[in-house]
């Protein structure tokens, strides 16, 4: 078992199967791809450790609290890393985590996207350490996110061979 396996474990995390969209939407792209050294990895939404699309969803600000937010963002990095998993064969392949790019669903006048998008940047951190798990990042607001997801994310890393 890996030393990323073994920090989930450890913190009694999942992660989840490949998500499953509504019935009647296809999803035409892939959710992360290897050029080069480099894995692209598309934008994904929390999901809980079945694959099913977490609740609650909504806007941040109005009918989520930053607290509800910041777990959707962790989740989402659950998400991510069960794509990677997947992708990759080894999450310890992931050698350094370049570039996250977080979208918040934003009710009028919300302010706190880095704090929900924190979320995601802290468990990477915790997993990976402030060598490999630093990142550039943006954390911004959206007016609607698909399916009233509250999260979205999606980033770049680098691979070992």
């Amino acid at each position: 078992m890996s030393t990323i396996e073994s920090r989930l474990r450890a913190l009694g995390l999942t992660l989840p199967p490949p998500f499953t969209p509504p019935p009647g939407v296809v999803l035409p792209f892939e959710l992360a791809c290897i050029r080069g050294k480099r894995v692209l990895i598309a934008g994904h939404g929390p999901q809980n450790p079945d694959g099913s699309l977490a609740h609650p969803l909504g806007k941040i600000g109005s009918e989520l609290t930053v607290e509800q937010g910041y777990r959707a963002a962790r989740l989402t990095a659950l998400s991510i890393l069960g794509t990677l998993q997947r992708l990759l064969g080894d999450l310890e392949r992931v050698s350094r985590w370049n570039r996250v790019f977080g979208m918040v669903n934003s009710a009028a006048g919300f302010d706190r996207q880095p704090a929900v998008i924190n979320g995601f940047s802290d468990l990477i951190l915790e997993l990976y350490g402030p060598e490999r798990g630093a990142h550039t990042r943006s954390a911004v607001g959206m007016a609607e996110l698909p399916f009233g997801i509250p999260v979205e994310i999606e980033g770049e890393a680098e691979i070992a061979d």
